[in-house]
């Protein structure tokens, strides 16, 4: 027999117990590690596939599910609405399935929640339109899209925790990084597809094929992703440990008021700035490509495809750099990064308004100097929370970061009133990269916690020690 032991850790880190492996037996745990690991990648896809349905696939449809009878003002607040519902629920998912994932275990949780808004996509894929059923066409949509958004906060809420505890310390940060890259591979994957119909099916108008059927297709594809990740999931991956002892409050009181509610609001401030520069980055430069640059429809696409692939090459990247130089550094690092290479490049590409190629490297550079927070994000939060409240804390700090940025045309608004319209975006990552290095700075490092012990591993609050500061 062979003995097996864990990297040494920081001060104040616990120490795994050294365990005793079987030969052959190291070989098996990777396979089922890998195994797991690509059932996680499935289900996060699903997952992710699902948020951006309704963004890509909807926008140039919208009036299919409104009445004609109502006017443009109550019809853009219900096509906002469509959009927000999803988003607004996020965070009831986090708790509900949170504590069901802390308490019942992550796998079952995962796969409810993955039923849940598989269910929910398939249905919205059968919806009349308002020409068949009136009114109840965008009542439909609105319901159905949140339920879904409670399902997608419980589907990342207990899947990414769960990968994260089964992943080896030493491969956290990388493996975290590829988990998040589906994220903007499913963007670019919904891109192309909806390129793809608008050029086989033209003309969106209400009447229109794609306007009847052609939106359908990708809501069915996003129903058939969910439930073939669910089978996959079903099939890899074991459930988690339970934790031993007596439960003295539930997992959502110990982050809100309990024991790791500090933990909790250091996560939302940080989250917070990770969320805002993925806003600016992924809806809010799309938008204004075309009307400032003077980019045409087909190249605006192609250059948000771009970015979402650079991403997504990239989070690996920057996961396994913070394995290597510690998650907090690498926040601190990254939120000046943002200040003065993303809101730099932000404002020349919208000051210089170049032609397609300048513009394409530009938000390029912008993509990978502000949405590279999402690289070790998956390492960082399971990290931040003890296994007891871990996807409580994960889901529930993860979705309601997402909330207050989600009024970014609001600020975006009030930023017009006194300077440029087209600088107020590189005006608000600077204020996304402060929020990160800020929220990073008042945590602790994080990279060498345990958690495949079975049990709530402490962690070292920061001290005096500033060696790592910019």
């Amino acid at each position: 027999m062979r003995r097996s032991r864990e990297t040494t850790l920081s001060p104040g880190m616990r120490r795994p117990a050294t365990v005793d492996v079987a030969p052959g037996s190291g070989r098996r745990a990777g396979r089922r590690e890998r195994s797991e690991l690509r059932a996680g990648l499935l289900v996060f896809f699903a997952d992710q596939f699902d948020v951006f349905l309704p963004v890509i696939v909807l926008a140039s449809v919208g009036a299919y599910f409104q009445p004609a009878s109502v006017d443009a003002d109550t019809a853009a607040v219900l096509t906002a609405f469509v959009f927000a519902s999803a988003l607004i629920t996020r965070p009831i998912g986090a708790m509900v399935f949170g504590h069901l994932a802390d308490t019942a275990g992550r796998k079952r949780a995962t796969e409810l929640a993955v039923l849940g808004f598989g269910a929910a996509t398939l249905l919205i894929a059968l919806l009349p339109g308002s020409a068949r059923v009136g009114v109840w066409s965008i009542v439909g949509l609105i319901a159905l899209r949140s339920v879904s958004g409670v399902c997608i906060g419980g589907a990342y809420t207990a899947s990414i925790p769960l990968v994260m505890e089964r992943v080896p310390a030493s491969r956290r940060g990388y493996s975290g990084g590829l988990l998040l890259a589906v994220s903007p591979v499913a963007y670019a994957s919904l891109g192309l597809m909806a390129i793809g119909l608008h050029e086989l099916l033209p003309d969106p108008g209400v009447g229109s094929a794609y306007a009847r059927w052609g939106w359908r297709i990708p809501f069915l594809i996003g129903a058939a992703l969910a439930f073939l990740a669910l089978l996959r999931y079903r099939r890899s991956v074991a459930e988690s440990t339970p934790v031993t002892g007596a439960r003295r409050r539930s997992p959502l009181h110990e982050i809100t008021v309990g024991a790791h509610r500090a933990a909790l609001l250091q996560v939302l401030v940080m989250v917070s700035g990770v969320s805002l520069a993925a806003n600016l980055t992924l809806a809010v430069l799309p938008s204004v490509l075309g009307p400032r640059v003077g980019l045409t429809a087909v190249e605006v696409a192609a250059v948000m495809t771009l970015v979402a692939l650079a991403a997504a090459a990239s989070f690996p990247a920057y996961g396994q750099l913070s394995q290597l130089v510690g998650r907090r550094t690498f926040y601190r690092w990254y939120g000046v990064v943002m200040v003065l290479v993303g809101a730099g490049a932000y404002a020349v590409l919208l000051e210089a308004r170049p032609g397609l190629p300048v513009a394409a490297l530009l938000a390029v550079v912008v993509g990978l100097a502000a949405i590279g927070t999402y690289g070790p994000i998956a390492a960082y939060l399971a990290e931040r929370f003890p296994t007891e409240v871990r996807s409580s804390g994960w889901g529930v700090g993860y979705s309601l970061g997402l909330v207050v940025p989600g009024f970014y045309g609001l600020y975006l608004a009030g930023l017009a009133q006194v300077l440029p319209s087209h600088l107020a975006p590189s005006v608000l990552l600077v204020v996304a990269g402060v929020l990160v290095h800020v929220g990073a700075t008042l945590g602790p490092e994080t990279r060498d916690v345990d958690l495949r012990a079975g049990e709530g591993v402490a962690v070292t609050e920061p001290t005096g020690d500033r060696h790592d500061e910019p």
